[in-house]
């Protein structure tokens, strides 16, 4: 083989691999735009989800009687938000939770998609979360008045928390709370350990802890900035109750990390949760 012959040989794969990359290019950026177009469709399904139900959210905030109809109307807005955005949902509930029962559930949480998917928990339940959500327009409103919230930066509000959290667990209603403290992880779905809150609460009002994991929403919509929707199977599951009667603050440690191990054994069983390198 002549020199010639091999220049125009490095040529043509030259211009082979070029057209590859552009081809490439071409289909990232056409999967990145098919993703940008299901992502803002999600947003408008939400949005009107959200202007339909309003009013019915309206009228149970102004009678507190009412509040145990939330749940419903969550549950209700759960299964519609999922239905009409063609993302496959399948929640898988222990027998052994009554939805008669008062609760702690306790959520991993990697992504915003977990505060709504999580609307389908079983009982009479309220949310304890970050009072960053009253500054949503409207749904802030909606968000203080039905639920629970937090600035963790002030001693008072804490305190305010930990009170209110207790007297609606005398009022019957089960709590979720996110034992994370909100969406920190650098390396998800791996968690990073869990706050006392949640176990501190339970132990003292000797009501059962109910480990809960979100295996998949960290893949469907990744906090990385960028608000782009994967299309995937959403799952949800609902551990066994673990008891707390008999214990004391001083298994609050073992506890939580029981707790812990529950949902990440259940992380891992996952490939698509499994990292490498």
């Amino acid at each position: 083989m002549t020199l010639r012959t091999i220049i125009k040989h490095i040529n043509v794969l030259s211009i082979q691999d070029i057209f590859l990359m552009r081809k490439i290019k071409y289909f990232r950026n056409v999967k990145t735009l098919l993703k940008r177009l299901y992502s803002i469709y999600m947003i408008a399904i939400f949005v009107v989800l959200f202007t339909l139900l309003l009013v019915p959210f309206l009228v149970i905030i102004q009678v507190p009687s009412w509040h145990r109809y939330v749940a419903h109307l969550n549950r209700i807005w759960t299964k519609l938000f999922y239905t009409l955005t063609f993302m496959p949902l399948e929640v898988q509930k222990s027998n052994q939770i009554d939805p008669k029962g008062c609760y702690m559930f306790c959520p991993n949480h990697a992504s915003y998609l977990d505060i709504p998917i999580m609307g389908s928990t079983p009982t009479d339940f309220m949310f304890v979360g970050k009072n960053a959500m009253e500054k949503v327009p409207i749904f802030g409103y909606m968000y203080r008045k039905l639920h629970i919230t937090v600035d963790r930066n002030s001693l008072k509000s804490k305190h305010s928390t930990y009170v209110r959290s207790k007297e609606a667990i005398d009022a019957g209603r089960s709590l979720v709370i996110f034992p994370e403290g909100g969406v920190f992880a650098e390396n998800p779905p791996q968690m990073i350990p869990f706050k006392n809150g949640a176990f501190k609460i339970a132990i003292e009002k000797q009501i059962p802890i109910v480990p809960v994991t979100i295996p998949h929403n960290w893949i469907i919509l990744p906090d990385d900035g960028r608000y782009l929707l994967r299309r995937k199977k959403a799952k949800l599951i609902y551990h066994d109750p673990v008891e707390t009667t008999g214990l004391t603050l001083a298994d609050l440690d073992s506890l939580k990390e029981q707790i812990y191990q529950v949902i990440d054994q259940e992380i891992k069983s996952y490939p698509d949760n499994i990292k490498t390198g």
